[in-house]
């Protein structure tokens, strides 16, 4: 979880910097989304490299090489001279921060048996720690010594500090990734009628679709708060806002799921997360913006864990890491995705909202 909570940073500093970096640039809205489609492609193709590594070398591989990378990438968004640099570096930084996620609940899933649910969303709850701890931190490092400074002393500190967590605390590898099998591996995709490719293929569609809707409000709530006249600060406490629920969310999904396993919990999340999205055009108070923006954290914060425990539960442990990092990579794909085409519509509308 602590280790989550550091790579995390990189998933959430740059929505909070979106809106200094498109004052420097002076570049659209959608332009300005950009770095954050980068680093959503570059931990998709990132959680599937980093499960490949974990199958092959245990936990410790992917988090030395994600440490490595997460503070070249910080460094090097410091000192872009454009946007495109700044895109890209952070694609480098999305590469990093994937190991906080797939091969970290990958890897959990391993220890525990009776208790997976709950230990999987646990685990993944760091991600949302980030989320409700970063924002707030990294917008005074902007207020208060610019986003150049803030971006270089995040990467020097949590690329740092993961690396020197990960020697101390991750050195031996899970007890079911020792094995070429697992007793407590009982279901197979041919129990839901469906070919391994074919499960894989639909996890993968549905991991697309419900992270298109989860991104929206994720990437976009900073600048819509500014928009509406609130301020960029308001939209910051938002999103910490969010993702703190999130947290609450994936304890409770982990509960439900040790209940009714990661199939169910998947299509309740999804539903759930649907209602509350809705809502967001129906409102657009400050009060009702913090509700709306919390009962979103609390509904699709079990969704991402739920993949997870799907692939526990119908495939080898032995093939966890990369089945994992494969429907991460498509959940990303619908990310970037969706992140990107909320800021085209606005610039398209002038508007988050129905057309008028």
């Amino acid at each position: 979880m602590l280790i989550s909570t550091l790579g995390g940073v990189g998933m959430w500093s740059v929505i909070v910097a979106l809106p200094a970096v498109q004052s420097e640039f002076d570049i659209a809205r959608a332009q300005a989304s950009l770095p954050f489609t980068l680093a959503m492609v570059g931990f998709a193709f990132g959680g599937v490299a980093m499960g490949r590594l974990l199958d092959r070398v245990g936990i410790l591989g992917p988090i030395s090489l994600g440490a490595l990378a997460l503070a070249v990438g910080y460094v090097g968004a410091a000192s872009a001279g454009s946007l495109a640099i700044f895109a890209l570096a952070h694609a480098v930084i999305g590469f990093g921060s994937s190991v906080t996620l797939g091969p970290l609940m990958a890897d959990i899933s391993q220890w525990f048996v009776r208790r997976r649910g709950v230990a999987v969303t646990l685990c993944s709850a760091g991600n949302y720690f980030a989320g409700a701890v970063w924002p707030p931190v990294v917008q005074h490092g902007i207020a208060a010594y610019g986003w150049r400074t803030t971006h270089l002393g995040i990467g020097l500190c949590c690329g740092s500090a993961m690396l020197l967590i990960g020697l101390a605390a991750l050195r031996r590898p899970a007890p079911a990734a020792r094995a070429s099998a697992s007793a407590d591996h009982i279901a197979s995709p041919a129990m839901l009628g469906l070919s391994p490719g074919a499960l894989q293929a639909l996890l993968a569609v549905a991991s697309v679709c419900c992270c298109v809707a989860m991104s929206m409000p994720q990437v976009h709530i900073v600048a819509y708060c500014g928009d509406l006249g609130y301020g960029v600060a308001r939209g910051a406490d938002m999103l910490s806002l969010m993702m703190a629920f999130g947290v609450l969310g994936r304890i409770i999904s982990g509960l439900i799921a040790d209940r009714v396993g990661g199939l169910g919990t998947l299509m309740l999340g999804s539903a759930l997360q649907a209602v509350a999205l809705l809502m967001y055009l129906l409102y657009d108070g400050l009060f009702p913006l913090y509700v709306i923006s919390a009962l979103f954290g609390l509904f699709q914060g079990g969704i991402i864990p739920s993949y997870t425990l799907i692939v526990r539960e119908y495939f080898a442990p032995k093939e966890a890491g990369t089945r994992v990092g494969i429907v991460l990579m498509a959940s990303l794909v619908g990310m970037a995705l969706g992140g990107f085409l909320s800021g085209y519509i606005f610039d398209l509308t002038g508007s988050y909202g129905r057309p008028s």
